[in-house]
């Protein structure tokens, strides 16, 4: 099963939140999930904006970087480039959906990301992204 997880599953994942025992239970699943370069700068803002915040202190947070670079060190995820026509396919799907539902430039290129890379799933806790991936036949 390929799978695109957007960054709010990576962030649950390891910044502790309401929909982090769901993402260890879908991590659990050991699918094949996909990691580019947009998720590392997301997440990377995450940890950040958790810190930021309060959330976390600097050693919690250096401790989530260290457990993201073990996981990636060991191909948990499979790290890949954003394909050539992601962007294009992110303009499409903006022309054609952002009018009727709520999308942010994210919100497409996440789904535009995953289309583009052939995924069969799509895993988010973003309402909005979830609604554009049923609608182009992305499963959760």
């Amino acid at each position: 099963m390929s799978v695109y997880a957007d960054s709010s599953f990576f962030a649950s994942l390891y910044l502790p939140d309401k929909h982090s025992a769901k993402a260890q239970r879908l991590a659990a699943q050991h699918a094949r999930v996909w990691l580019t370069p947009l998720h590392r700068a997301e997440w990377a803002h995450a940890v950040a904006q958790d810190l930021f915040q309060r959330r976390i202190s600097a050693a919690e947070a250096q401790t989530v970087y260290t457990q993201f670079q073990r996981d990636c060190e060991s191909h948990f995820w499979i790290e890949v480039a954003l394909p050539e026509m992601t962007f294009e396919r992110c303009v499409q799907l903006a022309q054609q959906y952002a009018s009727r539902v709520a999308l942010r430039t994210l919100d497409t290129l996440h789904v535009a990301s995953a289309l583009e890379l052939g995924a069969e799933r799509f895993w988010t806790f973003d309402d909005r992204q979830a609604k554009l991936a049923r609608a182009v036949g992305l499963k959760s």
